[in-house]
C-alpha cells in the first residue's frame, strides 16, 4: 500500500471530545491526549465538548475554516454528532473509540485503544461509506421505534434524577417499559410496497445486520446503499421476555424472532402526529410519518487500510485520485435482495481515497451515485399481515 509522500509533521487536526458524558476528562487527560497525537505526526486542537451544541458548533467553525479532518472523541452518540456536520463535505471524520460500544468504530475495524485508533488516523486513508437518516435527520449505526426509545428515555430520566449507573438505570427502565407492554400498529411503504405489521419495536439500520447467535448488531460492510428493516414478530408480553433472554444468551434467529426487509426508502406511518425515535441511542420527537432513506458513500471516514476482514468499505491508498473514485463508484451497484452478497465486492469496485491535504479532491458525498431503484425484499420472505388501521 504506497504511503503519502508529504510530510504529516505540521497537520494540524480538530479533536472534538464529548466531555459531557462522564469520565475524567481534564487538563491532564487532555495533555496526554494531544501527546498521543503528536507522536503520531498531528497536531491536536483538542475541545473538550459539554453538551452536542458545542460538539455541533466547533465542527462547523473548523470545515468553514477549510478543515479536512475533523476528529470525533466518543461514542455512537458523539460520532452521529460531529458526523451530521461533515457528511456531504469535503471534510473526512476521524473516529476516537471512547465510547461504551463503539458499534460504529467496531463494524470498521477501527481498534479501541486510543494509541491504536490514533494510529490509524494518522495514517489518513480516506475511504466513503453509507449514511442513513430520517426526516432530514442521519444516523451511522440503526433508529428505532416503539419499546426501545422509551427505555432509552426511561434509563436517561433515572440517570438524572435518581443518580443510578448506567446499567442499573437500563435494567430497571426496561422492566418498567415491559409492565407498560407498549406496541405499535404501523404502516410501512418500502420501495413503494406496502406492509402493515402490529409490533413492540422497530429497528432500521444503515446497511444490513446480522442478527443470529452472538452477532446482534454486527455489520459485514457499510457501503451496500440499502436500509434493513426489523420488525419483531413476538407481540406478548411472555413474547418479549423470550426474545430478550434469547438475546441475551445469543440464540437470536432472524426467521423466527424478527420480519426482515431490505430497502432504499422507507415511509412509516403510526396514526400518531409525534413519536419518539432514538438515532444511534439519541432520542428525539419526530413528525410522522417518518421518512428513512439511505445516502450511498456520503461521509468520508479515516478508515484502517483495506485488508481481508475489513470487507464492503471503500479504501485504498492515499495517491488515487478523485476521478478514480468517480469512475469506479459508478460500476458499483446494490440490490435490495442482492446486498449481503454483493458486500464483498463492493471494496474492489469502489475503492477509493483521497489526500486530506489536497484541496482539489472531490470526496464529498455529494457526487455519490444514487441507489438504483429496487423493489423491497424481505430477508426471510415472511408474509404480510391482515390489513389494519394504525392508530
Amino acid at each position: 500500500m504506497p504511503e503519502a509522500t508529504e510530510s504529516r509533521a505540521s497537520a494540524r487536526i480538530t479533536v472534538i471530545v464529548n466531555a459531557g458524558a462522564g469520565g475524567k476528562y481534564d487538563q491532564p487527560w487532555t495533555d496526554a491526549l494531544r501527546q498521543k497525537f503528536a507522536d503520531a505526526g498531528m497536531a491536536a486542537d483538542i475541545t473538550l465538548a459539554r453538551d452536542g451544541k458545542q460538539m455541533l458548533a466547533t465542527a462547523r467553525t473548523a470545515i468553514d475554516a477549510g478543515a479536512r479532518l475533523v476528529v470525533a472523541g466518543g461514542g455512537d452518540g458523539t460520532l452521529n454528532a460531529v458526523a451530521s456536520v461533515v457528511v456531504g463535505t469535503d471534510c473526512a471524520l476521524g473516529v476516537l473509540p471512547l465510547g461504551t460500544l463503539n458499534h460504529f468504530a467496531r463494524d470498521l475495524g477501527i481498534p479501541l485503544p486510543v494509541e491504536e485508533a490514533i494510529a490509524v488516523i494518522g495514517r489518513q486513508h480516506v475511504g466513503l461509506v453509507d449514511v442513513a437518516e430520517v426526516n432530514g435527520k442521519p444516523f451511522l449505526n440503526n433508529a428505532g421505534l416503539g419499546m426501545y426509545p422509551d427505555i432509552v428515555r426511561d434509563r436517561e430520566h433515572q440517570q438524572k434524577r435518581l443518580g443510578r449507573g448506567k446499567w442499573l438505570a437500563f435494567v430497571s427502565a426496561t422492566a418498567s417499559v415491559l409492565r407498560r407492554y407498549p406496541f405499535l400498529n404501523v404502516r410501512m411503504t418500502l420501495d413503494g410496497q406496502e406492509q402493515i405489521r402490529r409490533t413492540p419495536f422497530l429497528f432500521i439500520g444503515n446497511n444490513e445486520y446480522s442478527i443470529s447467535g452472538f452477532t446482534l448488531g454486527k455489520r459485514s460492510g457499510l457501503q451496500d446503499g440499502v436500509l434493513s428493516v426489523y420488525c419483531a414478530q413476538h407481540v406478548s408480553r411472555l413474547g418479549l421476555v423470550r426474545l430478550a433472554l434469547r438475546s441475551l444468551f445469543g440464540r437470536l434467529r432472524q426467521d423466527r424472532d424478527f420480519d426482515a426487509f431490505l430497502t432504499h426508502e422507507l415511509v412509516i406511518e403510526t396514526g400518531r402526529r409525534r413519536m419518539p425515535v432514538s438515532t444511534d441511542g439519541e432520542v428525539n420527537w419526530m413528525e410522522t410519518p417518518l421518512h428513512y432513506r439511505i445516502r450511498p458513500r456520503a461521509l468520508r471516514v479515516v478508515l484502517p487500510e483495506l485488508e481481508e476482514g475489513l470487507s464492503g468499505q471503500a479504501s485504498g491508498s492515499l495517491a488515487a485520485s478523485a476521478s478514480s473514485s468517480t469512475a469506479s463508484s459508478s460500476t458499483a451497484t446494490s440490490s435490495s435482495s442482492t446486498a449481503a452478497a454483493s458486500s464483498s465486492t463492493a471494496a474492489s469496485s469502489v475503492s477509493a481515497s483521497f489526500s486530506l491535504s489536497d484541496p482539489s479532491g472531490s470526496g464529498s458525498g455529494s457526487a455519490a451515485p444514487a441507489a438504483p431503484a429496487a423493489p423491497a425484499a424481505s430477508a426471510n420472505s415472511a408474509e404480510p399481515s391482515p390489513p389494519a388501521t394504525p392508530r
